[in-house]
């Protein structure tokens, strides 16, 4: 077999291959025996019929097309290999010469993997947030906290901002009430905005036993979207009660004896959010610093694909589990549709790009994954998709995800070894040592490239 390269653009080529005849033997033999199992031929046992009878009755063609469809994928993964290319996605094939008995030529064309040159990034200088933790901020933290051992009991008079009502609801919609309109019993705290839009000002003022009526649009079930006539009745008004903020508060709410021992641990806890918020930035900055560095070409089919996988993947799975349609969702969003696909379109020549980029990275720097910070980031992924790690393990298994998990972990690794050569400092101008948080940076580092690659081509676990 010879095969040769055309270079159609930076990431299109063309591959012409000429196959000598005798190599089509064992395709051939294949093809005579497939059609041996699934002919009949009077005079002949099955299996056992002769090849010039097949060809006499069913054509040489019909057994020549069958040999060469078997032989492609084989002479094609050859040619690629011969030329040491790195195809992305399937070829498109056509058979330009089939003469019998003489010679096989076709020619594929493939998008490929562009050559990316990774120049000097030591230069690259960030700014990112100063982990800074006011006294205001520790005051709210343990506000929060005392907010979730309120108690409450139920007061004889008009509900207020703050208060918890028990209510039944009812909702109408072109005068009919909806099956799924229905709900009694219901709790809820007056200026949490958890339920519909326009509740928060009926409620307030009704005793027990005090009903309203107002219009709100539905954020669920089967009139998700449309206008609805709704009917609240309150059955009890109770007053929410905080405990004391004391040492006895913090023994009741922590592990701690004292109230200043749990502020000072509230005081790290932030302090350690701020550091994570302030690694991620720092990835996220890098990395686009880094990009701007760097010409990567995209493939228009591979660019195309990854679109349509974000858009599906938004659609049907994110979107359909709020009860959203797209167009809903631009309209909260405040989009128009051709804004929406701008940004999907951006993001997706960035995530083709960081894969690209980090992918060489990866090779150059010799970056390689062990089992161990392979298992800690499935834990992690594991843990922000809600599944335990066993069953987000096994779906990843079924799904053939392991080399896409090992790909993220990779690129987290050259993105890290970007991020220790570049010059970070903080809004203070005070240099950030990031290496002072590694569990911290390397988690960053593989939740920025995961989210920068997202669907990078191919489908990801839906986990």
């Amino acid at each position: 077999m010879k095969s040769a390269v055309e270079t159609l653009n930076p990431t299109r080529v063309r591959l012409t291959v000429e196959v000598p005849f005798e190599e089509l033997k064992d395709s051939l033999d294949a093809a005579y025996k497939k059609i041996n199992q699934q002919v009949t031929v009077k005079g002949f046992r099955k299996g056992k019929i002769p090849a010039r009878v097949i060809d006499q009755r069913f054509g040489r063609g019909a057994v020549l097309e069958e040999a060469v469809n078997d032989a492609l994928p084989k002479f094609y993964t050859e040619a690629v290999n011969d030329a040491e290319l790195n195809p992305l996605g399937q070829p498109e094939v056509d058979i330009t010469e089939l003469k019998d008995g003489e010679t096989l030529n076709f020619t594929a064309e493939v998008d490929v993997r562009p050559t990316v040159e990774i120049p000097d990034y030591s230069g690259i200088e960030v700014e990112v947030d100063a982990v800074e933790v006011s006294d205001e901020d520790v005051e709210k933290a343990v506000e929060q906290l005392r907010e979730r051992f309120a108690s409450t009991s139920p007061v004889e008079r008009a509900a207020e901002e703050g208060d918890v009502v028990t209510i039944d609801l009812e909702a109408k919609v072109d005068g009919e009430v909806l099956e799924d309109g229905i709900a009694n019993g219901v709790s809820y705290t007056i200026g949490s905005g958890e339920l519909l839009d326009g509740i928060d000002d009926a409620v307030k003022g009704l005793e027990a036993g005090g009903e309203a009526t107002f219009t709100s649009e539905l954020k669920g079930g089967s009139a998700a979207g449309k206008e609805a006539e709704v009917t609240v009745k309150v059955s009890q008004v109770a007053a929410r009660e905080l405990p004391e903020l004391d040492d006895d508060f913090a023994q009741l709410a922590s592990e701690f004896d004292t109230l200043d021992e749990l502020r000072a641990d509230s005081r790290k806890r932030l302090e350690n959010m701020k550091q994570y918020d302030q690694a991620t930035q720092a990835q996220e900055r890098v990395l686009d610093k880094l990009l701007e560095l760097v010409e990567v070409p995209v493939p228009e089919k591979l660019l195309e694909d990854e679109i349509n996988t974000r858009k599906h993947n938004l659609e049907h799975h994110q979107l359909g589990q709020m009860g959203l349609t797209l167009d809903k969702y631009l309209e909260i969003q405040g989009k128009t549709a051709e804004e929406f696909d701008t940004e999907t379109r951006e993001a997706a020549v960035k995530g083709i790009k960081t894969q690209f980029v980090l992918d060489e990275l990866v090779n150059k720097e010799k970056l390689g994954v062990n089992q161990e910070e392979l298992t800690e980031h499935l834990m992690r992924r594991a843990a922000s998709s809600g599944m335990s790690p066993d069953e987000f393990a096994q779906a990843v298994v079924q799904q053939n995800q392991v080399p896409l998990l090992v790909g993220e972990v990779a690129r987290g690794k050259a993105l890290a070894v970007v991020v220790e050569a570049a010059t970070v400092k903080d809004t203070n101008g005070e240099v950030v040592d990031l290496e002072d948080e590694d569990d911290e940076t390397a988690e960053a580092a593989e939740a920025a490239t995961a989210d920068a690659a997202e669907g990078e081509g191919e489908e990801k676990t839906e986990a």
